[in-house]
């Protein structure tokens, strides 16, 4: 680490520590006790500033529950825990490890890319590495893009990562629920249900979980049949730079078909992404495909988009003067919902509060964009949530308090690698 030492250095290294289960990270103890997927993607460039090698087992288990078409799913189930709802007798996804039968935003090449760059992967590692995220690229790119736009689309909410964010709210209430299995949720166990979605939101999660294991996991047609299929700008725009890791890591292998197939999905996925801007809102939203509508406002998601090479100068500029309309409303950027929206809640989740990992993805990219003076508006309100409030899951933009669950992986991770940066 390049930064001066700082108190909470071994906090986090401890919490990466605590969170290991030998091979992969849980998220935390207790809320969430298995594998996520971006979650390891964000824990394994974490963990290269206390262990490299346990950077690298990370990412080599997460590509070891990739299913036979492609896809890496969102939740592996490595050993029994009822304390977490749905789990593998649910999803029942055949597969072996047990796991949900969705994604989540594609972070692993970009993690990848970081561990090859700072010497962590030899090339032995790294070509099996690289050519299951070539091939999950490729399931993305096949499965989930809309016919429409062009963009990325998510059968279901908790694909995004973001679970219960305004922008699926439209597509989310036409989604029938009133045939759904009894359930019982754990999650309220562990974090007050005023930071977590509603009763009636994880109902028809559940319904949409029941539908996909209707179809037998088939993934083409979940996407083409599913009530709910949402084109998103932050995994559209996760999957570009990822994308762009990919390419560079294949080129500097000498695999050149790699590089090319990267590069032309690359291509693609740019014009998808251009296809959900709305001069309205100033940036990419979402858009429900069922419904034929463009989303109303900005997610965090949608300044991942400030990242090079992934929209026009006229259009970043624009999008640039949003992120400094909400900054002047928030004391700590950068919340997952435009605080001006109806649907914006400080506290539930994903509809306003700011999230470690996607400061991480926005303030890469703007730095990487050159635009310093945002960088660092990012990395500094960033710092200043943990300074304040510690390693929780997300934090208030409106008054920095911790929420969620504490002792949170990839938000120490986000630490180390990123916040805690000069």
């Amino acid at each position: 680490m390049s930064a001066a030492p700082h108190p909470r250095d071994q906090v986090a290294m401890e919490i990466l520590r605590q969170n290991d289960r030998g091979g992969y990270s849980v998220p935390t103890a207790g809320l969430y006790p298995f594998q996520w997927n971006w979650d390891s993607a964000f824990a394994a460039m974490g963990y290269q500033h206390l262990d490299p090698a346990r950077a690298v087992v990370e990412l080599e288990t997460l590509a070891g529950a990739q299913w036979a078409d492609g896809m890496i799913p969102h939740i592996i189930f490595h050993a029994p825990d009822a304390g977490y709802f749905p789990g593998p007798e649910v999803w029942q996804s055949g597969q072996t490890p047990p796991s949900s039968g969705i994604s989540q935003p594609p972070v692993f090449a970009i993690a990848l890319e970081a561990l090859w760059r700072a010497g962590h992967l030899s090339a032995e590692r790294c070509g099996p590495l690289m050519a299951a995220a070539a091939r999950w690229h490729r399931w993305f790119f096949l499965t989930r893009r809309d016919p429409i736009t062009g963009a990325i689309g998510i059968v279901h909410p908790w694909e995004s990562g973001q679970d219960n964010m305004p922008g699926w709210d439209g597509a989310l209430e036409v989604v029938p629920c009133d045939q759904v299995a009894p359930f019982v949720r754990r999650d309220l166990g562990h974090v007050d249900a005023q930071m977590r979605p509603t009763e009636l939101q994880y109902k028809r999660y559940i319904a949409l979980v029941e539908f996909g294991r209707n179809l037998g996991w088939d993934q083409r047609a979940f996407a083409e049949t599913s009530p709910f299929f949402v084109a998103d700008p932050l995994m559209t725009s996760v999957l570009i730079r990822a994308e762009q890791s990919l390419a560079r890591l294949s080129d500097a292998a000498g695999e050149a078909e790699l590089a090319s197939a990267a590069r032309v999905r690359e291509a693609a996925l740019i014009k998808g992404l251009s296809a959900l801007w709305s001069e309205r809102a100033g940036g990419p939203v979402t858009f429900d495909v069922r419904a034929g509508q463009p989303g109303t406002h900005l997610s965090s998601g949608s300044f991942v988009a400030l990242s090079p090479g992934l929209l026009p100068d006229a259009q970043a500029q624009r999008l640039s003067a949003e992120f400094d309309r909400i900054a002047e409303r928030c004391a700590f950027m950068v919340p997952s919902y435009d605080p001006a929206a109806p649907g914006f809640d400080e506290r539930r989740y994903w509809r306003g509060p700011v999230w470690l990992v996607v400061n991480w993805l926005i303030g890469t990219g703007l730095a990487q964009r050159g635009d310093i003076a945002r960088a660092e508006r990012v990395r500094r309100d960033s710092r200043r949530l943990v300074e304040q409030s510690g390693f929780y899951e997300y934090f208030s933009p409106l008054d920095g308090a911790g929420l969620g669950g504490d002792a949170f992986t990839w938000s120490a991770a986000a630490w180390l690698d990123y916040v805690r940066g000069e």
